[in-house]
């Protein structure tokens, strides 16, 4: 694993794990959620490199070591937190700088982190995959309803939740299931809800088949 720094559009530094593959079989960017880092996506980074993938975690803005320091983001203002979706962008830039094709990069997001991964693939459709842990109908004013709606034929996401969580403004498996449901004809789509495991990354580590069913998705 090797760290590095790239900027954002705006002049944010964002500071990324990058889990090196040769020629590698595709890129993945993992967004965490809130309040965790870059480094909660550790083993599943190690499992895709295992296989040939690279990943390329990163701290967002206001988290780890990123721009705003380890706890920045606790003073950010909704607008300030929807700007996260400029360390996508620059994430992916970053990659595309060393060759990676957009219909090979695909996204893991916990959270908001989930949220920030279903924005991007919404707005720039020759990107193909999205694994979304956790996302909720609005978080910070980034809401899901309308971007899930405006994916396209050809596009994936995978959808996970957990019965048990109901710390995000209602019961996100309810919510995870109203946006499996929205996503339009020819999107291909999975989910699956589990009984417990919590928020997000929380479920990679309380339920060991999420993982499978992780790679599995991409790796296909």
């Amino acid at each position: 694993m090797e760290k590095i720094i790239f900027t954002a559009k705006d002049g944010v530094k964002i500071a990324a794990d990058l889990y090196f593959a040769d020629n590698p079989r595709g890129w993945i960017i993992m967004v965490h959620m809130m309040p965790e880092t870059k480094e909660s996506y550790s083993d599943l980074a190690l499992e895709f490199q295992s296989l040939g993938y690279e990943s390329l975690a990163i701290d967002l803005r206001g988290h780890g070591e990123s721009d705003g320091g380890l706890n920045g983001f606790l003073n950010f203002s909704d607008e300030e937190h929807q700007k996260s979706i400029l360390d996508l962008e620059g994430a992916v830039e970053w990659l595309k700088n060393k060759g990676a094709k957009p219909e090979k990069i695909y996204f893991i997001g916990a959270s908001i982190g989930a949220n920030l991964s279903l924005q991007y693939l919404a707005e720039h459709h020759e990107f193909k995959k999205a694994i979304l842990l956790s996302p909720g109908l609005d978080y910070r004013g980034i809401k899901t309803e309308p971007l899930v709606k405006h994916l396209k034929a050809g596009q994936e996401v995978f959808f996970a939740s957990a019965k048990d969580d109901i710390r995000s403004g209602g019961n996100n498996a309810d919510m995870n299931e109203k946006l499996f449901d929205f996503a339009p004809v020819g999107v291909k789509k999975e989910i699956k809800i589990y009984e417990t495991g919590g928020h997000g990354t929380d479920i990679l580590k309380n339920q060991s088949s999420l993982e499978d069913l992780v790679v599995n998705f991409i790796n296909i």
